[in-house]
């Protein structure tokens, strides 16, 4: 019966149908284009949820779990490459909601022009495609393995794009929400589940270590691939482009309030930190109870599942796949739904003005479709989940840095955000082309400074040096092009800075213009580190000076823990 018996089969259908139904009932509270796409109504766990949901997904497990089978316990970091930005996730939710947006294109578009808000709009929606690629991807591997290879990785992305286009265009925003909420708990037990079962098939840490000889698999740093200069790179990296992800505006800005994203944003996020450890050290044990097979490594976490679950409780492999699918369901629907609110919103409404908020909602809901169906043909050319992963990574800071830019100096103009998004891209393109890395390989400081590195065979540019590049020379040519060409309008900046200093309160109105203050609210008064100066750099407020540093020691609890388990 499909390679997981009966019983299973009807628990996997009966949750699916269930979680389907519930994120399509909320098709009922959609009145028009903002229901759909920035509901404000949700309170603190429900955002919890749903910003631990929608970053949350099984092929995580399976990129984690699988560079922990080939490179130890240092391939936590290909998904803990946020885990030091997320106490900056405490400061940076609260500025999210401010902007009172529904897009992030909405703060492109304040700052600089339609211009700028509508190359980011192109180059999210390309990410967001990338990333319901990479998510279907590794699912399908996850499914497979658990099933023993009957049920096909592309039966398996049918069968979930079916279900969450049907209930994510239905339910919009808050269906993803509401479904976030039942996956969240979900995930966090399965994470855990399976493994105390796995250590203890292989004799625990110390049965894995004595199966397991090599020290370096046991290390968090490894010095041949992931080191240190690796770890902050990404980290620095993932940091910058965390802010113009799509869907993180609607983890900081879908609750009542803003401080309902700053609760949610931070403990939904560490809570995604906790399930990497989970992953990664079953991973980790992974290695030796299959040591001497040669087994594929995307397969490594469904494999597992398949052998240890149904010991454990009739129908739990079931309730497992079935968690797994709908995980990635709620997650998808999230970026669907973002990408198509960019489409709509940012290029697809100026361009055709003046048509009904009915015919707008109708269009976002054919652009979900389309940016599925893109999605989909992208998880069918990808190699493997990994090659997914890092090419994710490379391109959501590239207009993170006109963000940043933007948001603490006053003197940075559209033109810069153009140069600095486009010198970024064009770097990370030619650094990633074969023939500029054999090129550079022939200086010797390339290869003593390990610029240059060879992988299966070819001749590639270390990720942290690319990152590095595309970085500096992104920030360098906006600092630049901005002393080069003209101001931006006193009144436009007034008014994006107003925003920033004025919280949004619980009895606050939401049917203002996106970027708008409601009517009657005055702004607070400019206070900044350097009052003298064109930088905007706020003074913090207790609140946040104080979850600031809560942040940082739940950092360091995280990394003792793993290091102490796996020392153990």
């Amino acid at each position: 019966m499909l390679g997981i018996g009966f019983l299973n089969l009807v628990v996997l259908i009966t949750y699916l149908l269930g979680v389907t139904l519930l994120g399509t009932l909320s098709m009922r509270k959609i009145k028009g284009m903002s229901d759909f796409i920035m509901p404000r109504r949700f309170g603190k766990w429900m955002m919890t949820m749903h910003a631990f949901g929608s970053g949350t997904h099984s092929d995580q497990a399976v990129s984690v779990a699988s560079k922990t089978y080939t490179n130890g316990l240092s391939g936590i970091w290909y998904q803990w490459l946020y885990l030091f930005g997320t106490p900056f996730y405490w400061l940076i939710a609260p500025m999210m909601r401010r902007f009172r947006a529904l897009t992030t294109a909405d703060i492109f578009e304040l700052r600089y022009n339609r211009s700028v808000a509508m190359l980011y709009s192109v180059i999210s929606i390309g990410m967001m495609v990338t990333t319901i690629g990479l998510m279907l991807k590794g699912s399908g591997a996850v499914i497979s393995g658990a099933s023993g290879g009957v049920i096909s990785p592309n039966i398996a992305i049918i069968l979930m794009t079916v279900l969450f286009v049907g209930y994510g265009t239905a339910g919009g925003l808050g269906g993803a929400i509401v479904t976030d909420f039942v996956q969240g708990i979900m995930t966090t037990i399965f994470s855990f589940l399976l493994l105390p079962f796995v250590l203890s098939a292989t004799g625990g840490m110390q049965g894995v270590r004595q199966t397991v000889a090599d020290p370096q698999v046991f290390s968090l740093v490894a010095p041949s691939e992931i080191g240190f200069f690796y770890i902050v790179a990404i980290a620095i990296n993932g940091l910058i482009g965390i802010v113009t992800q799509p869907h993180i505006l609607s983890s900081c800005a879908a609750g009542k309030t803003e401080r309902e994203g700053q609760f949610g944003f931070v403990v939904g996020s560490f809570t995604k930190r906790f399930c990497t450890v989970a992953w990664c050290l079953t991973g980790l044990a992974g290695i030796a109870y299959y040591a001497g097979q040669d087994i594929d490594p995307d397969h490594l976490y469904g494999m597992l599942s398949r052998e240890f679950f149904p010991e454990i409780m009739p129908g739990l492999l079931g309730l497992f796949i079935a968690t797994l699918l709908a995980s990635v369901m709620s997650s998808c629907d999230s970026f669907m739904i973002s990408a198509s609110a960019l489409f709509t919103e940012n290029i697809y409404k100026p361009l055709r003005s003046k048509k009904s908020d009915r015919h707008y909602l109708w269009a976002a809901r054919a652009m979900s479709v389309v940016v599925v169906l893109l999605g989909v043909l992208y998880a069918y050319s990808l190699s493997g989940v990994i090659e997914g992963l890092e090419f994710l990574w490379k391109i959501g800071p590239m207009m993170g840095i006109a963000f940043w830019l933007g948001l603490f100096w006053r003197r940075t103009t559209s033109a810069a955000a153009w140069a600095s998004t486009l010198t970024a891209l064009m770097v990370w393109w030619l650094s990633s082309q074969p023939f500029f890395a054999s090129w550079l390989a022939h200086f010797d400081f390339a290869r003593s400074w390990r610029i240059v590195v060879e992988t299966q065979g070819t001749t590639e540019i270390y990720l942290p040096w690319q990152m590095t590049a595309y970085l500096s020379l992104g920030f360098l040519v906006g600092i630049a092009t901005s002393f080069c060409t003209q101001r931006t309008a006193a009144e436009k900046l007034d008014r994006y800075y107003a925003l920033q200093r004025t919280p949004v309160l619980e009895q606050e109105d939401n049917s203002a213009l996106p970027c708008t203050l409601p009517e009657g609210t005055q702004p607070l008064p400019r206070k900044t580190l350097f009052p003298n100066t064109e930088l905007e750099l706020s003074l913090p407020s207790k609140r946040s000076l104080v979850g600031f540093a809560a942040g940082w020691l739940c950092v360091a609890a995280i990394i003792l823990s793993l290091y102490w388990i796996a020392a153990a």
